[in-house]
């Protein structure tokens, strides 16, 4: 993972952990006293001739040890358990905002249900990891390291390494466990990224499975992907179950070896009675903490199985970005083309060659072609979703990669070819959620969308919720949502990618009317396979292999017999064209 974003979090909260790491030192360290004075009890009460009144000194000494214990205790988990959960909401906002920044062509090979993993399952293990995990690790140690000092100085070196020498076993079974644990459990989460995308994929295209029946085909499927998780998990389950009862036999023995030895000592008079109490009590200490560790090994190498998945994520760089001279300034102009090429895939055949225009401020530019023919790449590159080389488009006389992304952005209206609609209330799909625009406005670009009377049939207008994608909206009904959600920003440059293809032909006349009535003196772009929506623009291309093959007005095109001409016969003689 890309550990500057850790680094930042850690840093900007470093008070309130060092606070709460503290607060768990103290506590730590507190208990391990709890042994010695339980020990100085035992020993005093031995005697016959002991005063009560010494007793209930070390009792209450006992007493407050357990309360500050418990203080401590409490403080320190609140501090390192809430920044936990703080951190997990810093790393998915990082996460969500690093997948805003990449381009289209990342999601063209990445599968919605694995990103979506990423951003729940993978953050949770690493805010365990990074949580209570840690946290209870340096608390184990602490405690560790204090009951064997005081097992050493305060009763016997010989019996406490004797006691203890299973110990190193111990730690080298956990180390080896936990490699196994981060590969098992890395195999877990990709399993899971597979079922949530065969989830999501199902639920999206229910309509089509269940046109083409094949329910049954689905749910097989979804099985063995099931299984194929349910054996990850089983996989994952047998070595982690594991390690924590293998710890527990390894200090059953080390509590015989004590007892055995122990008992020997205290007999011959070498230990006292209270030093053995004390001698077990601190082994007993030292067995919660290293029996918890082997758990908190399992979440610590589930978390760097995370952050390893999530650092994949995290160190792709976009690819689209601002340069450093870029300015904050929209672009209103004219738009012009410079022998503009791109490819795809360098290897492949170029999408769009050598093309050149000038359209000025306030025209009309019409784009027709068949099917891949370039008509939506060219639409992209103008938003700047891919790479442009230099000098190539330019508007108002500017390099487009000499605007910053949120202004250039800012001065396009796009509604590409597959229109998106939100599950959310219809006002809100065409405000798209920001403030500031008024009722007025909002029924306006319904109006001049010819959305406005569906809406008006909608149970609740415009607050009417809708499902997501648009579900209970038709294609053409999605399309013209889509068209009020661009004019309604009142964009200095208007780019409609087929905008209209799910529009009777009557309806798509009075939009388009009307787009030319309310956008006098703007900039547009209508990018269409269908004649009729192109039709009155002020100069029309015809894209063909990703060439300009033809330009002029659609009088002119027609009279040149060309290309242009036979889609319009074809099209008239199939009714599409007014």
């Amino acid at each position: 993972m890309d550990y500057s974003v850790l680094l930042r979090f850690f840093k900007a909260r470093k008070f309130s952990y060092m606070t709460g790491f503290a607060f768990m030192f103290a506590a730590s360290f507190i208990q391990t006293l709890f042994p010695k004075v339980l020990g100085s009890a035992v020993d005093l009460m031995k005697d016959s001739g002991f005063a009560i009144r010494q007793v209930m000194f070390l009792v209450l000494w006992m007493t407050l040890i357990a309360a500050a214990v418990f203080a401590c205790t409490f403080l320190w988990r609140n501090i390192i358990i809430a920044n936990a959960r703080n951190l997990e909401c810093y790393i998915r906002e990082e996460l969500v905002r690093h997948f805003l920044k990449l381009p289209p062509s990342f999601y063209n090979t990445r599968k919605t249900g694995d990103l979506i993993a990423y951003a729940i399952n993978d953050i949770s293990a690493v805010r365990m990891t990074f949580g209570p995990a840690t946290a209870m690790s340096f608390n184990g140690i602490v405690i560790c390291f204090s009951s064997i000092y005081f097992m050493f100085a305060t009763v016997d070196a010989r019996l406490t390494l004797i006691t203890l020498s299973p110990l190193p076993f111990i730690i080298l079974l956990m180390l080896f466990t936990g490699r196994k644990v981060q590969t098992r459990f890395r195999t877990v989460q990709n399993q899971f990224g597979a079922v949530s995308d065969r989830v999501q994929e199902n639920i999206s295209g229910i309509r089509v499975i269940k046109a083409y029946v094949q329910e049954r085909s689905e749910m097989e499927r979804f099985s063995a992907l099931s299984s194929r998780m349910k054996q990850a998990n089983l996989d994952l389950i047998r070595v982690s179950a594991a390690l924590p009862a293998m710890i527990e036999f390894g200090f059953a023995i080390c509590f015989v070896l004590g007892l055995v030895l122990g008992s020997r000592m205290v007999l011959r008079g070498q230990i006292s009675v209270g030093d053995f109490v004390a001698f077990n009590g601190y082994l007993s200490l030292i067995v919660n903490p290293i029996v918890s560790i082997g758990r908190i090994v399992t979440i610590f190498q589930r978390g760097m199985a995370s952050l390893g998945r999530l650092h994949d994520i995290l160190r792709i760089q976009p690819e689209i970005h601002d340069l450093p001279q870029a300015v904050d300034i929209q672009p209103d102009g004219p738009v012009e083309l410079r022998h503009l090429t791109f490819h795809y895939d360098e290897a492949g055949a170029p999408a769009l060659q050598d093309l050149s225009l000038m359209l000025p401020k306030g025209h009309t530019l019409g784009i027709i072609g068949h099917t891949g023919s370039g008509k939506s790449t060219l639409a992209s590159l103008l938003f700047r979703f891919f790479n442009v080389e230099p000098g190539r488009i330019l508007l108002n006389g500017r390099d487009i990669n000499g605007y910053t992304l949120e202004t250039l952005r800012g001065g396009l209206g796009y509604v590409p070819q597959d229109t998106f609609i939100f599950a959310a209330s219809v006002r809100e799909n065409i405000v798209f959620f920001k403030d500031g625009y008024s009722d007025e406005e909002v029924r306006e670009a319904a109006t001049l969308s010819m959305i406005a009377d569906s809406i008006g049939s909608l149970p609740e207008g415009y607050d009417t919720i809708l499902g997501e994608r648009g579900v209970n909206l038709s294609g053409g009904q999605k399309q013209r949502l889509a068209i009020a959600r661009a004019l309604i920003r009142n964009p200095a440059i208007l780019i409609l990618d087929d905008a209209l293809s799910a529009v009777d032909a009557v309806t798509e006349g009075l939009i388009l009317e009307r787009l030319r009535l309310t956008r006098q003196g703007k900039t547009n772009i209508l990018i269409s396979h269908r004649v009729s929506a192109v039709m009155q623009a002020d100069e029309i291309i015809v894209l063909d292999k990703g060439r300009i093959v033809e330009r002029g007005t659609h009088g002119q095109l027609l009279k040149e017999g060309g290309l242009y001409n036979a889609i319009y016969t074809e099209q008239h003689e199939d009714g599409q064209t007014a």
